[in-house]
């Protein structure tokens, strides 16, 4: 029997089978049960189409982790429109691309982001704007709630929806140019939740704490898979340390997502104020947008008592692809952080190759590098609007595969392991080195709070690796500290050259160091670049 994958299953399931449990508990507290919840999704559904949207319309939201995020979602979603999340970090000129190429016939927009939408508005294609705290907004906004009270209480009539439709449209950070419009269709986020539900061991007595932005790639696909198992959504507005702990205990959290600079920050508030990090229950957590350094893993499972899993993925992949989280091999290993710092074998269903520049897969040596390229189900339908990129995207080095720009190596087991970006890795006197294996070395030494290694211009070498680092509070490092640090404990020609501190270090929203910022500052004015 074929049945369409849509996203809808997951909202249908959560309310027929859990509706007295608590599905949402808001950011001021306020909690809903999956009645309540699903009430307030058919009201708002049933307030758009009481604007005249219509299946296929698009409808934008800037928002940080709330109730009304998730409300909105299943609401354009149930009715066959798709869902714009976008990043909230942005400032006008980039709201105002992303909304013209979307063409989103509705925005919404929280109080704390509408100055940067304001002045775009009518320079967009959006006829209704709807704003939550708008008695905090300047200009004429639409009351969230209102627009929602006004709606209709019954479920709406669902149009037909094909599991290939869009379902919705998720941008990149636009690191080399304008952020790419990502469409995922309700097949590929139906799939995703359901293998991300599988090898995260999501159950329906979780307790979810939404750390990690909604906005991206549908916070990794739990939008679906906490709603569609039961569990329980715990809304975090803005990361903040001091209140992770605090409601990790409240709520009795079971389950959290953080990139990498994200334990780093709770690393730094432990050290300071060395808080209950549990509940009555284990905590687990989802780790995904950069390698984290094997010091970090093991801090965060030996001082927390938390367990850390690893998956890998990109906007584009929804995004897992593969995960380290194999208890048979991190029991077999001498040192469990060297399996858990790599990003794992394939998830069910999803076929990963690591590829030379001719295409052909590259040995399990652990050593040789290639290109990662993916095929699944959970894989983008297309970029809007770019049809050339879309063809670069699945034809660059072997035809039908995603390219997704990240180099790799695989060992034995066939456990691949990130070693960079292709764009990252530095070519230094005719070696290639990993900028992320030199990280990875700076985060052991016990006063580095952070770091990042880029390749800048040199006369001789071509690239100079070069290191930045932040310090923990309190310490008083030297670069020839560092390069003494390093010198022990890696090829020489691996050891950065070049040693820089600062206060802290750009990062994207989920947390993701952005590299290209910074080799913006060295590169700048060079004639050529590597």
């Amino acid at each position: 029997m074929n049945v369409p994958m849509l996203t809808t299953d997951f909202l249908d399931r959560g309310v027929d089978l859990y509706d007295d449990a608590t599905a949402v508990v808001a950011d001021d507290g306020t909690e809903y049960t999956y009645a309540e919840f699903g009430e307030r999704v058919n009201k708002l559904s049933n307030a758009l189409l009481d604007m005249g949207l219509e299946q296929g319309d698009r409808v934008a939201l800037v928002a940080g982790n709330t109730h009304y995020f998730l409300e909105t979602q299943f609401a354009v979603q149930q009715l066959g429109m798709v869902f714009v999340p976008i990043n909230y970090r942005l400032v006008s000129r980039e709201y105002e691309y992303i909304l013209n190429d979307s063409a989103a016939e509705v925005v919404i927009a929280d109080h704390a982001y509408a100055d940067e939408i304001q002045p775009i508005r009518d320079d967009v294609p959006a006829e209704r704007f709807v704003g939550y705290g708008t008695d905090r907004m300047d200009g004429e906004w639409e009351e969230y709630e209102d627009v929602l009270q006004s709606g209709a209480s019954e479920a709406p009539e669902r149009p037909d929806i094909a599991e290939d439709d869009d379902a919705t449209i998720n941008y990149t950070s636009g690191t080399t140019g304008d952020p790419k419009g990502v469409v995922r269709t309700h097949r590929t986020e139906h799939f995703h939740a359901l293998i991300l539900a599988s090898h995260m061991e999501m159950t329906d007595d979780d307790t979810y704490l939404w750390t990690l932005p909604m906005f991206h790639c549908n916070g990794w696909g739990h939008t679906y898979a906490v709603t569609g198992l039961g569990a329980t959504h715990v809304c975090q507005r803005a990361f903040d340390a001091e209140d992770t702990f605090d409601t990790i205990r409240e709520y009795d959290v079971s389950y959290l997502c953080g990139a990498p600079t994200v334990l780093n920050r709770l690393i730094e508030y432990y050290e300071k104020a060395s808080p209950e990090t549990t509940g009555s229950r284990e905590v687990r957590l989802a780790t995904a947008g950069s390698p984290p350094p094997k010091a970090t893993i093991e801090q965060v499972e030996e001082s927390f008592g938390w367990r850390l899993i690893q998956l890998y993925g990109l906007t584009e992949t929804a995004p897992l692809v593969t995960t380290s989280n194999s208890r048979r091999r991190i029991a077999q290993a001498e040192r469990a952080a060297d399996v858990k710092v790599k990003q794992g074998s394939p998830t069910l269903a999803t076929r990963i190759r690591v590829v030379d520049e001719h295409g052909e897969q590259v040995p399990r040596d652990d050593e040789t590098m290639g290109e990662v390229v993916v095929r699944g189900n959970q894989v983008m339908d297309r970029y809007l609007n770019k049809p050339d990129a879309t063809h670069e995207a699945f034809n660059d080095r072997i035809e039908g595969w995603f390219h997704t720009g990240d180099v790799a190596t695989v060992d034995g087991d066939g456990m691949i392991q990130i070693k960079d970006r292709r764009k990252d890795i530095i070519i230094t006197g005719g070696e290639n080195v990993s900028s992320i294996e030199v990280e990875d070395t700076l985060y052991d030494h016990p006063d580095v709070l952070k770091a990042a290694v880029v390749g800048t211009p040199d006369d001789d070498l071509g690239e100079m690796v070069t290191a930045i680092v932040v310090e923990k509070e309190g310490a008083d490092l030297t670069a020839e500290e560092i390069e003494a640090f390093a010198r022990e404990r890696m090829a020489a020609y691996k050891i950065p050259r070049r040693i820089e501190f600062s206060e802290d270090l750009p990062e994207t929203a989920t947390g993701k160091v952005q590299k290209y910022e910074i080799r913006e500052e060295y590169w700048e004015g060079e004639e050529r670049r590597i």
